[in-house]
């Protein structure tokens, strides 16, 4: 239950872990992020992130704990699971990210994770593949 990297469309871009100070949030694997104000936070609805945490923790991290993080590209697709109902939403629309900051949702308006696949029809709890091109 996550933004997991699924494929890179033919980049020649190194990849490669950048550790930043996060805000006062508990950081999960795949979590979406933002960095705001010199620190990293739980980025979710309309906004589009800018990171994917690799790291999971048990609690908040104080501010300005350094945490792994992979910097999003245009050209990476990820897999994430559906939180509501997008078998109405076509390939090719854009959605919104949950507020967890793991999931999708089916809502198009402000959309920012573009559906470029999905295993299954779309429903509630089937893994989507998006790109924030």
């Amino acid at each position: 239950m996550a933004f997991l990297p699924y494929k890179f469309d033919g980049s020649n871009r190194p990849q490669s872990i950048e550790y930043l100070p996060g805000s006062a949030f508990t950081p999960k694997v795949g979590m979406a992020l933002k960095y705001t104000s010199g620190k990293l936070a739980l980025c979710s609805g309309t906004t589009k992130p800018e990171y994917i945490s690799l790291v999971e923790k048990s609690g908040n991290l104080t501010a300005g704990d350094l945490i792994p993080v992979l910097r999003i590209h245009p050209d990476m697709v990820f897999t994430v699971p559906a939180q509501a109902d997008a078998s109405a939403v076509n390939d090719g629309q854009k959605v919104t990210i949950h507020s967890d900051g793991l999931q999708v949702t089916a809502t198009t308006t402000s959309g920012v994770a573009e559906i470029v696949g999905r295993d299954g029809t779309g429903a509630a709890g089937d893994t989507l593949y998006v790109r924030f091109a």
